[in-house]
C-alpha cells in the first residue's frame, strides 16, 4: 500500500498602540508576512537596503513574526549576516525586547556558520539589555557549535564565560554542558568533566539521567546508577529506561527484563520508550518476528506504539532483508493514523543503497515529497551518492533544485558529491549554477570543489567566470578567520574581561 507500490519488490513585552492591535486582527496573515520579510532579507544588498525595505514594506514586526522568520532562515540556510542585521535593527527599536526563541535561534544560526566573536557579542548585548533571555538552552546551543569545531578544553572554557552571562549558572547550566558533550564529543569526555567539576555544582537526576543515557557498556552505566543510589538520588523511568537500552545494546535481554521487574516493583510503569528499546534489542539478537509481538504487547498495558516504536521494528527486519515484512508494518502504522518520519525512508533507503537500486530509490524520494515528508541529509547523501554511480545529472539536479527550494538536507555535504557527478559528465554551466545558488544561501562551497570547477573553467576559458567564482569564495573569508580565533578559543568579551571565572 503506501511503499509496496513504489519499490522493486512490491506574547509581547511591550503594550499595542490601539491602531497597531487593528491591525493585527484584521490584516495579519502569519505565513504571507513572513514569507515577505524572509524575500526582503534574502534580498536586500545591504543593511540600509534591508532597513529601507522593511520600513516600506508596513509589516508590523511582532516578536511571533520575528521568531518565525528566523526560524524560516535556520532551516532555510540564508544568510547569516543578512539574518544578523535584521535581529539587530528590530532588537534597537525603542521598548521591544526579543524572546528567548529568537536569541537561541539567531545564535545557533552564527554558530553553524561559524561566526563565534558575533555570538559572544550578541550575548554581552543581550545580557546588558535583559538577562532573563539568556537560559540553559542558551548554553546548550552556543557550546554544541562550539564543540564542532573545538577541543573539550575549549568548549569548557566557554561553558565558564557563561558565568558572567547567565543569571543562575547552576546545575542546570552544568547538565547543559554535559549534554553537549554527550552529542559533540565522547561519553568519556562527559565523565571526566563531570568527575572535575561534580564539586562546583549539585548533581540532580537530570544530571545522571544524561550521563546515563549515551553509554554503550553496561559496566559504565551501572558505575553511573550507583553513584547515583549512593547520593540518595532516586531514579525515575527515564534513569531505568536507560539501564535498558545499554543492555538491549549489548545484547543483554535478559538483563533488561530484570529492570523491567524492578520498575514494575517500585510501581513505575514501563513506557514506550521502554518498550521500543526491548524492540530493538530482540532485533539485535536475531529475533524480529518476537520484536514485532512486543508491539502488541504494548497495547494489553494501555502503551500504544509510536512512530519510532514502529520504526525499530521495521529496522529488524531491514537488517534481516525481510521488506515484505517490513512494509506491512509500515502500512499498518498509517493505518494507524502515523505517518511515516525520515528515519522511516531512511532504513529502506539504505537498503535499495547497497544493493545499488536506483529506482527504487528514487520512487521513494518521490513519494516522500507527495507526502510533504522531507528528507533529512542521510536520504539525501543515500541519493546523490547512488545517481553519481548511475551519472544521472538530470536527476541529481533535481534533487539539489528540491533542496534549494524547500531547505532541506545538508548543502556543504551534498554538493561536493554533485559537483564531482557535474564536472565528471562535463557539465560546467550547471556546476556553475549550483555553486552560485548555494552562495546565495549564505553556504561556503568546499575548496575542493571550488578549484576542481577552476580548473575546467581555466580549460575553457572563462576567466570573467572564474573571477566572478573567486569574489564569491572570497565573502567567506571573514568567516573563515573567525573560525581560527574561536579554536584558540579567544572569545572576546570585552566588558566581561575583569569580572571572575569559575
Amino acid at each position: 500500500m503506501f511503499l509496496r507500490h513504489y519499490t522493486s519488490e512490491s506574547p509581547f513585552r511591550s503594550i499595542l498602540p490601539s491602531n497597531l492591535i487593528l491591525r493585527r486582527l484584521f490584516s495579519f496573515n502569519p505565513n504571507d508576512d513572513v514569507n515577505k520579510v524572509f524575500n526582503i532579507l534574502s534580498n536586500s544588498s545591504s543593511p540600509e537596503h534591508l532597513q529601507q525595505t522593511l520600513k516600506s514594506s508596513g509589516i508590523f514586526l511582532s516578536n511571533e513574526l520575528i521568531d518565525q522568520v528566523l526560524k524560516r532562515v535556520r532551516f532555510g540556510h540564508a544568510n547569516p549576516s543578512q539574518t544578523l542585521e535584521f535581529f539587530n535593527y528590530t532588537g534597537r527599536r525603542k521598548g521591544f525586547y526579543h524572546t528567548a526563541f529568537s536569541l537561541d535561534t539567531m545564535l545557533y544560526i552564527l554558530g553553524r556558520s561559524r561566526m563565534f566573536n558575533h555570538v559572544w557579542d550578541l550575548l554581552t548585548e543581550a545580557r546588558r539589555k535583559d538577562r532573563t533571555v539568556i537560559t540553559p538552552r542558551t548554553v546548550m546551543v552556543v557550546l554544541a557549535r562550539v564543540a564542532k569545531v573545538c577541543s573539550v578544553k575549549q568548549t569548557v572554557e566557554s561553558f565558564r564565560k557563561f558565568k558572567k552571562i547567565v543569571p543562575d549558572f547552576g546545575t542546570d547550566c552544568f547538565n547543559s554542558l554535559l549534554r553537549t558533550l554527550c552529542q559533540e564529543k565522547s561519553m568519556t569526555d562527559a565523565r571526566n568533566v563531570y568527575h572535575s567539576l561534580k564539586h562546583s555544582f549539585h548533581p540532580n537526576l537530570q544530571t545522571f539521567n544524561i550521563l546515563l543515557s549515551g553509554w554503550k557498556t553496561p559496566e559504565d552505566a551501572e558505575s553511573f546508577f550507583k553513584e547515583m543510589k549512593e547520593m540518595g538520588v532516586e531514579p525515575d523511568v527515564v534513569t531505568y529506561n536507560s539501564l535498558v537500552d545499554v543492555y538491549c545494546k549489548g545484547r543483554e535481554i535478559d538483563k533488561a527484563y530484570k529492570v523491567f521487574d524492578e520498575m514494575r516493583e517500585r510501581d513505575l510503569s514501563p513506557d514506550v520508550i521502554t518498550y521500543t528499546c526491548i524492540i530493538g534489542g530482540l532485533g539485535l539478537i536475531g529475533q524480529p518476528d518476537k520484536a514485532r509481538d512486543v508491539l502488541k504487547e504494548m497495547k494489553e498495558f494501555g502503551i500504544y506504539p509510536d512512530v519510532p516504536a514502529y520504526n525499530a521494528a521495521i529496522r529488524n527486519f531491514c537488517i534481516a532483508k525481510r521488506l515484505g515484512d517490513a512494509y506491512d508494518l509500515v502500512d499498518e502504522m498509517t493505518n494507524k493514523g502515523l505517518s511515516p518520519n525520515a528515519t522511516t525512508y531512511n532504513l529502506f533507503f539504505r537498503i535499495y543503497y547497497w544493493s545499488n537500486d536506483l529506482p527504487s530509490s528514487w520512487s521513494l524520494y518521490k513519494r516522500m515529497m507527495v507526502e510533504g515528508c522531507l528528507p533529512n541529509t542521510q536520504s539525501c547523501m543515500f541519493l546523490i551518492r547512488l545517481l553519481k554511480k548511475h551519472e544521472k545529472a538530470e536527476m541529481a539536479l533535481q534533487l539539489w533544485g528540491d533542496m534549494v527550494e524547500k531547505g532541506f538536507g545538508s548543502y556543504t555535504l551534498v554538493s561536493d558529491v554533485l559537483f564531482d557527478l557535474l564536472c565528471d559528465m562535463g557539465k560546467l554551466l550547471e556546476a556553475e549554477k549550483c555553486f552560485l545558488e548555494m552562495v546565495e544561501k549564505g553556504q561556503k562551497p568546499s575548496n575542493v570543489s571550488f578549484r576542481r570547477i577552476k580548473v575546467l573553467m581555466e580549460l575553457a576559458n572563462r576567466h570573467e567566470a572564474i573571477q566572478n567564482l573567486t569574489q564569491k569564495m572570497g565573502v567567506f573569508g571573514q568567516t573563515l578567520q573567525v573560525r581560527e580565533n574561536v579554536m584558540t578559543p579567544v572569545v572576546e568579551m570585552r566588558e566581561l574581561d575583569s569580572q571572575e571565572n569559575i
